[in-house]
């Protein structure tokens, strides 16, 4: 596959040329590779992978159609945050569905976590985040912790998470006023969702 680095042909190509070029967009790059027959496959790993993916999506789409605490705006801006600091580009949709599939695969449960409310003060933020468990689970999110820091790559301090009818929500003190930080919850149990992470959300404290 190449990449396109200035318009080739046309600003925005997509679709094929014969049986030769395909261009496409991919994670918000202009792309083209050669044209291969699709073979589908239907191993039963890959429809395995194909039912993760399914079920991720729809665990999104979910968790934003939610009538309390639905995934909105601020959640979306965290999962792209995370986003952000994988290797490669991703939009915050694919990184909430890989991490779910990832779950999966490690025979564990994905989790969306959505409806955060985050509120600084004078020298502390208050957070709260609704972890909204896989259906296939018969078990729920009950421990983890914030993890915080002054960057995004650097979460280097921890703050046990306190859970009030099911929600972790907390007020991180002993913060510098004016200092943005960076803030993610991390479950620890139940063992179903050991691994799952929320997006990572920031607020600056003032005084």
């Amino acid at each position: 596959m190449a990449k396109l680095k200035a318009p080739l042909l046309s600003l925005g190509a997509s679709g094929k040329i014969g049986n030769a070029i395909v261009f496409f967009p991919w994670k918000g790059l202009n792309a083209a590779r050669e044209y291969v027959v699709p073979a589908n496959p239907k191993t039963t790993p890959q429809q395995t992978q194909r039912g993760y993916v399914t079920d991720a999506v729809a665990a999104v789409h979910a968790a934003q159609a939610a009538a309390v605490t639905p995934l909105i705006q601020i959640d979306i801006v965290a999962y792209g945050q995370l986003a952000l600091i994988e290797p490669t580009p991703r939009t915050w949709f694919n990184q909430a569905v890989k991490q779910f599939v990832k779950q999966r695969v490690d025979g564990k449960y994905g989790c969306i976590y959505k409806g955060a409310t985050v509120t600084p003060g004078n020298g502390q933020i208050f957070i709260q985040v609704d972890p909204d468990e896989d259906d296939e689970s018969l078990n729920a999110v009950t421990a983890g912790n914030w993890h915080y820091g002054t960057s995004p790559t650097a979460l280097i301090n921890t703050h046990v998470a306190t859970f009030i009818a099911g929600v972790p929500q907390d007020t991180i003190a002993g913060l510098v006023n004016g200092t943005k930080y960076y803030i993610q919850f991390r479950s620890t149990a139940h063992d179903d969702f050991d691994g799952t992470r929320s997006g990572i959300y920031h607020g600056t404290p003032s005084a």
